[in-house]
């Protein structure tokens, strides 16, 4: 609030939402502020945000991520990148992300993973440079919030294990399968 140059009653009201939700601008003095505090405290926050998308977007795990400004119909993202499903649930979704599977692996500790998967939730996560499948499933299982769906990039139907298949349904989340070339469905 102090960063803000407003009440603390402001700030509760928009946290408690006695408040209409508040609009672009107020949003963006609050994400500013934000950052300012984080900066103040020594940038811990931001290193470790830009560390995640710095590296996905100059070709680290994180390909792609990208918000909708209104949610869409999971079999319309479907269409677009030429996935099959194999476990439908039928959700939309808010969102996706595309991610280097082996390369996360690599890169991500644990506390990146968990964010990762936190940003995640109502999107479509997209894993591409899989061999089976297991490893983003099993990923998914042990995490808390759940993506609502999974696209196996790269992979053809035979070649995705049962496992990856049980763990989809287990875990309520949509699963499915794209051959497409990876630039094709960046």
């Amino acid at each position: 609030s102090e960063t803000l140059d407003v009440s603390n009653s402001v700030v509760s009201d928009y946290e408690s939402g006695r408040r209409a939700s508040p609009g672009i601008g107020v949003v963006r003095r609050i994400v500013e502020a934000l950052v300012e505090i984080d900066l103040r405290r020594g940038g811990e926050t931001l290193r470790r945000y830009r560390r995640i998308l710095g590296a996905g977007f100059e070709g680290g795990a994180v390909k792609d991520l990208r918000d909708y400004e209104k949610p869409i119909a999971l079999d319309e993202f479907r269409d677009v990148i030429d996935a099959r499903s194999i476990v439908d649930n039928k959700r939309e979704i808010k969102g996706h992300t595309v991610v280097d599977s082996v390369e996360a692996i690599r890169t991500f500790s644990g506390e990146e993973f968990a964010q990762l998967y936190g940003w995640s939730t109502e999107r479509a996560l997209v894993f591409t440079n899989i061999t089976r499948g297991e490893s983003p499933l099993v990923a998914v299982r042990v995490t808390n919030l759940k993506p609502s769906a999974v696209v196996l990039h790269g992979i053809s139907r035979g070649d995705i294990s049962k496992i990856a298949e049980q763990i989809a349904r287990l875990e309520g989340v949509s699963l499915s399968y794209t051959t497409t070339d990876l630039d094709e469905v960046l």
